[in-house]
Order: structure tokens, then C-alpha cells, then sequence
């Protein structure tokens, strides 16, 4: 589903986050930024180890935060690793939000024109797919309406569960 913003776009895919032909890409990461398994460790073996190397060095980092790395190998430029959880590889609703924000405030920053996001904190970080739909929704919603570069925001859902709740929740946002 597509959904148009103010000058840009707001759209939900299944597929591999990993193959997005986005200026970036973003990594649901940890505060000490090292990549592990999930997406980040999808990221990490397609686009190469240079990745997390350049991500390490940067951190750690405030939980919430986000930092910028090339992409290595993949077909995005850059990378942003947003620290959604700490050691404890925990999250909420809370440091949900501060990542989507400070990722795309962050590609604002940089004059990216497009970046792709997967579902942050629903895996090893235990957040529902429907809390975390609502929440990054609509701060990608918020963000669009007054964004200066940043015209193409995509979730990237890598299974059916996860593109099912977040076009619900599209669907839902923008039927009221």
C-alpha cells in the first residue's frame, strides 16, 4: 500500500530490506551497535562486515539514537543503525519513537531522499507488530508533512504477519 504525504510518500512492501534501491536503509540496532542476527545480521551478510565495523566505532550511543554508516555491498548508500534497544535487548513503545524519529531526522540531516525501514523492536526487543505500526506510522506521518528532502519513507516487512499489520494500520490512519 501507498499512501501520498504533503511532497512525498508513505508505502508498505514485503520483501527483503536488504535489496532496496532506498539512500538508505535503516538497522534496528542496540546501543553498542553491534549487528547480531535478525535484520541486522541480514545487513551485515549481504552488505559486509566494513558495516558494522564503521557502526562500532561510532558507539556506543543513547538508546533512542541513531548513527550513519556506508552500506557496504547492498544497493542502499548508507545505513542507519537506530539503537532501539540496550544490552538488555529490550524495547518499548517509548524508544520505539525516539529511533523512527531520530533516524529520519538523521536522513534529513544527510538530504536523503528515500530510506527504508523494517519493523523495529518486534523481534529479540519483544514489542507487538501492532504497537510498533502505530507508532512508527505515525511519526513517519508527522514527519512527512514537514520534511524539506526526505520524500519516499517505506516499511519493509520481511513476512506476511508484519506487512499484514502495518497496511492495516495504514489503511486505518488514513480512513479516519
Amino acid at each position: 500500500m501507498k499512501v501520498s504525504i504533503s511532497n512525498g510518500s508513505l508505502e508498505v512492501e514485503q520483501g527483503d530490506i536488504t535489496v532496496q534501491k532506498v539512500d538508505a536503509i535503516v538497522n534496528a540496532a542496540n546501543n553498542h551497535l553491534w549487528m547480531g542476527s535478525g535484520v541486522a545480521g541480514a545487513i551485515k551478510k549481504k552488505g559486509g562486515q566494513e558495516i558494522e565495523t564503521e557502526a562500532v566505532k561510532q558507539g556506543p550511543i543513547e538508546v533512542g539514537g541513531a548513527v550513519i554508516t556506508t552500506g557496504g555491498d547492498l544497493p542502499a548508500e548508507y545505513v542507519i543503525h537506530a539503537a532501539g534497544m540496550g544490552q538488555d535487548l529490550r524495547t518499548d513503545e517509548d524508544l520505539v519513537r525516539k529511533t523512527t524519529i531520530s533516524s529520519l531526522e538523521l536522513a534529513e540531516e544527510k538530504q536523503l531522499n528515500s530510506i527504508s525501514f523494517p519493523a523495529i523492536g518486534t523481534g529479540v526487543g519483544g514489542m507487538s507488530l501492532h504497537l510498533c505500526a502505530q507508532v512508527m506510522l505515525n511519526e513517519c506521518v508527522e514527519f512527512l508533512l514537514g520534511s524539506s528532502s526526505l520524500k519516499t519513507i517505506k516499511f519493509v516487512l520481511f513476512d506476511s504477519e508484519g506487512f499484514k499489520v502495518f497496511n492495516e494500520e495504514l489503511r486505518r490512519l488514513f480512513s479516519s
